[in-house]
């Protein structure tokens, strides 16, 4: 998805880093929707690495579009080549490889910055043969995960890219059963506010509770934006508002 963003002396077509197209999913459904335009450092992108797995991130670069831009391009770079790289070699540990994901990232932010630049992050691979996803979560806001228990919360497990140099992150997995889904939410959406209250995670929890074991993954990811909005009692203007979701079919 491309759109214009900032101004110069006159309006200049300005464009983020665009994802890959949404791959097909064997058994599952990957989806991802934001609120109008770009106007801060969301950045999502999901690409197929192996004959069996999917690769998905959600970041959030600290700044406006001018100050991220730049950064989220090298970021989506590293994400596709170096996520390629890692998760096609014949033999690899899953964990090794998010992890070595993770620093290398984490680098790109830096250099790309110039500098210490918080950018939250959390990536996952979907194996769809087993059904787990293999993740890290970068100081990013929790990631949701619903099933027949219950809905779990997926924690930081490490710091935000792009604040240490030799920072690390480990790296957790997730079994998503079939009915399954995997939420995750940017800042903008547990930050946005009516009054003095925010929306909170707890409230996306409530859509994710909510929301019909058949809705598709697009369905859910729309319904969180739809929610934010009645929310505001106006259209999000405060920040990027994205959600993006990965559901395993019953």
């Amino acid at each position: 998805m491309r759109n214009l963003f900032f101004r110069s002396k006159a309006p200049q077509p300005v464009s983020v880093p665009e994802p890959a197209e949404v791959p097909e999913v064997r058994g599952a459904e990957l989806s991802s929707v934001y609120h109008g335009q770009r106007i801060a450092g969301d950045f999502y992108d999901f690409f197929r690495v192996s004959p069996n797995r999917v690769l998905f991130g959600l970041l959030d670069a600290a700044g406006g579009m001018e100050q991220t831009r730049a950064i989220l391009t090298a970021v989506q770079q590293t994400f596709r080549s170096a996520g390629t790289e890692l998760f096609s070699r014949p033999e690899f540990n899953e964990t090794d490889a998010m992890i070595e994901l993770c620093q290398g990232l984490n680098r790109t932010v830096i250099t790309a910055a110039a500098g210490v630049h918080s950018c939250p992050a959390f990536a996952g691979c979907y194996d769809e043969t087993l059904g787990i996803v293999c993740y890290f979560n970068a100081g990013h806001t929790a990631g949701l995960a619903r099933d027949g228990n219950g809905i779990a919360e997926l924690h930081a497990t490490g710091l935000p890219l792009g604040l240490f140099s030799h920072a690390t992150s480990d790296a957790s997995m997730v079994a998503l059963e079939p009915g399954a889904v995997l939420l995750l939410v940017s800042r903008g959406i547990v930050e946005a506010k009516y009054k003095s209250e925010e929306f909170g995670l707890q409230r996306a929890k409530e859509v994710l509770e909510q929301s019909p074991r058949a809705a598709s993954a697009k369905q859910l990811c729309a319904s969180v934006i739809d929610q934010v909005q009645q929310f505001m009692r106006a259209k999000p203007t405060h920040d990027d508002v994205t959600a993006l979701a990965l559901s395993r079919h019953s």
